[in-house]
């Protein structure tokens, strides 16, 4: 492996630092934007498909149109899409928490497409998972958000998808974001035609989602890793599901119930746990 230098190391971390901050605008992005949130997922996918457009175009990284490819895409815009409809349903707290868990998912098809057994680490990660799951799924039976819950794991596990493309020799992630935030903002930006709040404040939120937290936040994330060791990209990438729900109470006065924070404790501290073990391992 080729060494990687200071400075890069310093640029890798700067932009995952940069890439987390941006993705934890999500949850109180969407909960400032009064619409449907299909058509908030529409809007900022095609803001979002001209940044990586424009990204594309500058760096002259071949555009990937096959099986593969579609296939992420499909799954990215079934990610974003669920991301938002489980914004509005449950907490951001619970949503970006249950789409956190996509390294478990990871692990469960990796065994099951590819017959590659996980090791003790993975097990024991995958139990701790799902005690934080259940922790969710118990607090929600008595707020009756339980299917935000479910339409929020359930991007975790399209999320999941996304990361398995890197197992595929035609695969290639950044035409999937491309093509997936277009097929979003092509089939689904149309029903901004039926809302009826139009405030600078909402046009600017959506503005910075497509534009920040979308467009933006995937050119740091795939600058980020370049550079990034596992361990450290595994830290710094934590922030989000911490940041996010965090940025929601304090601007919109929203909080997770008590079973819900322990439940997102347990979840974060089962993805580190088994990042920084596989990581060590790895070295």
């Amino acid at each position: 492996m080729k060494e990687i230098s200071a400075e890069k190391r310093k640029l890798g971390v700067a932009a995952m630092l940069a890439a987390s901050l941006c993705f934890s605008l999500g949850g109180l992005l969407m909960k400032i934007v009064p619409w449907n949130p299909l058509a908030t997922n529409g809007a900022r996918n095609l803001i979002a498909c001209c940044v990586i457009g424009l990204y594309i175009l500058l760096t002259k990284h071949p555009i990937k149109c096959n099986k593969t490819v579609l296939f992420g895409a499909a799954a990215l815009a079934a990610t974003t899409s669920l991301y938002a409809v489980a914004n509005k349903l449950t907490t951001a707290g619970n949503t970006i928490v249950l789409q956190y868990t996509a390294p478990i998912w990871i692990i469960l098809f990796m065994y099951l497409f590819f017959g590659q057994k996980p090791d003790k680490t993975a097990l024991i990660t995958v139990f701790i998972v799902l005690i934080g799951i259940v922790c969710f799924f118990l607090d929600s039976m008595s707020t009756g958000k339980w299917l935000g819950n479910v339409l929020a794991l359930l991007s975790g596990v399209t999320y999941a998808m996304v990361f398995l493309l890197n197992r595929f020799e035609k695969g290639d992630a950044l035409s999937s974001v491309f093509f997936g935030q277009l097929f979003c903002g092509i089939f689904l930006s149309p029903l901004v035609l039926k809302e009826t709040v139009f405030t600078p404040g909402v046009l600017v939120a959506v503005f910075v989602l497509g534009s920040v937290q979308v467009g933006i936040a995937y050119i740091f994330f795939t600058t980020g890793t370049k550079y990034t060791e596992p361990v450290t990209a595994s830290i710094i990438n934590a922030i989000e599901p911490i940041l996010n729900p965090t940025l929601v109470a304090i601007f919109y006065k929203e909080t997770l119930g008590k079973l819900s924070l322990l439940g997102a404790a347990i979840v974060v501290a089962g993805i580190l746990f088994y990042d920084v073990l596989t990581a060590r391992k790895k070295k």
